[in-house]
This record gives structure tokens, C-alpha cells and sequence, in this order.
């Protein structure tokens, strides 16, 4: 009960949908704009900067204080660490799913970015690093985006197993599998992106938009 209630606080923490509030503060449903996401990417490359900055700062953010209503809720709590996962896989369902905007919402990137602040700040620079690093390279933000789910996973499996979780083995692959199917549902959300790498018509970061 405790798991099914953290996954329904993270979803309505993520049914807060930055990047469409943004776009109707500037008078455009973002949703019928260039890729046609509310995510952070669409809201840069549509609205530019500032209101990029803003929805990223907005998605992470909800993951964030899903994390401390959780942290209160359960606080002493043994599990602790797992019940802050299933809320943040319960942001970035809400997030990628909202149920008021027809389950049209974002990729989730950016809600995973705050789960992986929430869940050790070390993991979280870590995996900033390496999305910068990519992107600056290749300037595909799917790519980079990609592999930050995937950098995910191994540094949960790593960190629990070194024990930095303080959770017995069972919980440890509950959460591992958790960390997977976030992993798994951001390469469904990037699947039109997957394509687009795979045949080299991928848009790249600072250039203009060539397919919707």
C-alpha cells in the first residue's frame, strides 16, 4: 500500500506541466509547436532560452517535492530510499502521461534529472557531466538524454550494491527493476528520436527544426 501510495503522489506531482503552462503564458499551445512535446527540449527550441531554463527548473522541481512529501509521509521509515522511487517514477508517469491533456505530456528527462538529485546529488553530477559532455559533442539532446537513464540505472545498481541505500537485497532489485522501466519508457518516449539517430535526420542542438 505504502509503494502504490508514493507512485500516486509522484503522479499528481507530475501532472504539473511546466512546459504547457509556459507556452500558454506566451500565448501558444506548445503541444501543436515543433516537436509537438511539453518538455524542456521543445520549450528552448520554440520559446528560447529563459523559457526553457524555466520548464526544466519546473520539471525537476516536481520530482523534488514529490521526494520531501514522501520523506515526511514515511519519514523513519526502512524503506525509505525505495518509497522515494516509486515516486518519482510516479512523477515522470504524470508527467509523460497527464490525464487532463489526453496522456500528452513529456518525455520525462527532465522529471528523471529530479529523481536523480532527489535519490544522491553525487549521482546527479555525475550524470549532468556526462549529458553536457555529449551533447556538447554530438549536440543530439536525445542522445544525451539516452544515456543519462541509462548512466541511471548502472549508478543505482552500482550505489546499492555497495550498499549506499542501507536496503536489504529484495528491495534493492525492486528498485533496480524500477530504474529499469524509466529507462525503458524514455527510449519509448525517444523512439521517433531513436529513428531519426539511426538514419542521421536527427535535429540537432542549435540548429533549426527540420521535421516535426
Amino acid at each position: 500500500m505504502e509503494r502504490l501510495i508514493c507512485l500516486a503522489v509522484g503522479y499528481v506531482c507530475g501532472l504539473f506541466q511546466t512546459g504547457y503552462l509556459v507556452g500558454k503564458m506566451n500565448h501558444i499551445d506548445i503541444r501543436k509547436e515543433g516537436s509537438g512535446n511539453s518538455g524542456t527540449t521543445n520549450a528552448l527550441r520554440v520559446l528560447g532560452w529563459k523559457a526553457g531554463i524555466f520548464t526544466f527548473l519546473g520539471d525537476v522541481l516536481k520530482c523534488v517535492a514529490a521526494y520531501f512529501i514522501v520523506r515526511f509521509m514515511y519519514r523513519g521509515s526502512d524503506c525509505l530510499p525505495l518509497l522515494v522511487m516509486y515516486a518519482g517514477a510516479g512523477v515522470t508517469l504524470g508527467h509523460n502521461f497527464p490525464f487532463y491533456m489526453n496522456f500528452k505530456g513529456g518525455k520525462g528527462i527532465a522529471a528523471t534529472a529530479g529523481l536523480i538529485l532527489a535519490t544522491n546529488p553525487i549521482m546527479m553530477l555525475i550524470a549532468t557531466i556526462v549529458f553536457i559532455l555529449v551533447v556538447a559533442v554530438t549536440r543530439y539532446v536525445s542522445l544525451g538524454s539516452l544515456i543519462l537513464v541509462v548512466l541511471f540505472l548502472a549508478e543505482v545498481i552500482v550505489y546499492g550494491q555497495m550498499g549506499g541505500f542501507s536496503l536489504a537485497q529484495p528491495e534493492l532489485y525492486e528498485m533496480y527493476v524500477i530504474a529499469f522501466v524509466l529507462m525503458l519508457m524514455a527510449f519509448y518516449r525517444h523512439r521517433a528520436n531513436i529513428k531519426r539517430l539511426l538514419n542521421g535526420t536527427e535535429n540537432k542542438f542549435g540548429a533549426g527544426r527540420k521535421t516535426k
